[in-house]
C-alpha cells in the first residue's frame, strides 16, 4: 500500500475534506502543482479552478477552489481556499443561473456595470458547472 499524504481544505465557513490520500493536483497561480507522500516543502497561492486527489476508492475526487493558498510538507497539504465545493454539492442550477446573469451584464455593459465583477462571476459559474459535470 502506497503511504498517504494528509489533504485538509479549509474555507473560512468550514471545512470541506479531511482525509488521507494518494496524490493532490491543484490550481496554482503559477501552473497546476501535484503533490505525492514526500514531495518537497513550499507555499503557494492558488487560482479559481479544479482541486483533484484520489483517496482509498482509487476514483478522482473534485473539488472547485475559488482561490487561496495552499501549504505542502511531506506528509500534509493544507488548502485555504476563499471557496470550494465538492462537485456533488455544486447546485447547477444556480451555477447556470449565474452564468446567465454575468453573460447579460457583459452582454449589455450597462452604465455603473463592474465588468471585473461580473467577468469573475462568469469564470466562477463556468468553473462549477465544469467541476459538476464530472461524473457524480
Amino acid at each position: 500500500m502506497a503511504e498517504k499524504l494528509m489533504l485538509e481544505v479549509v474555507t473560512p465557513q468550514k471545512a470541506v475534506v479531511s482525509e488521507a490520500v494518494d496524490t493532490v493536483v491543484a490550481p496554482g497561480s503559477e501552473g497546476e502543482f501535484g503533490a505525492l507522500k514526500g514531495h518537497t516543502t513550499f507555499l503557494t497561492s492558488l487560482k479559481m479552478g479544479t482541486l483533484r486527489y484520489k483517496n482509498d476508492s482509487g476514483k478522482e475526487q473534485l473539488l472547485f477552489i475559488n482561490g487561496g493558498f495552499a501549504e505542502v510538507l511531506p506528509d500534509k497539504v493544507t488548502i485555504l481556499a476563499e471557496s470550494a465545493e465538492r462537485n456533488q454539492d455544486i447546485d447547477v442550477v444556480r451555477a447556470q443561473a449565474a452564468k446567465e446573469r454575468a453573460e447579460q451584464r457583459l452582454a449589455n455593459r450597462a452604465a455603473g456595470i463592474d465588468l471585473l465583477r461580473a467577468e469573475l462571476a462568469l469564470r466562477r459559474a463556468i468553473h462549477r458547472l465544469k467541476v459538476a459535470s464530472v461524473s457524480k
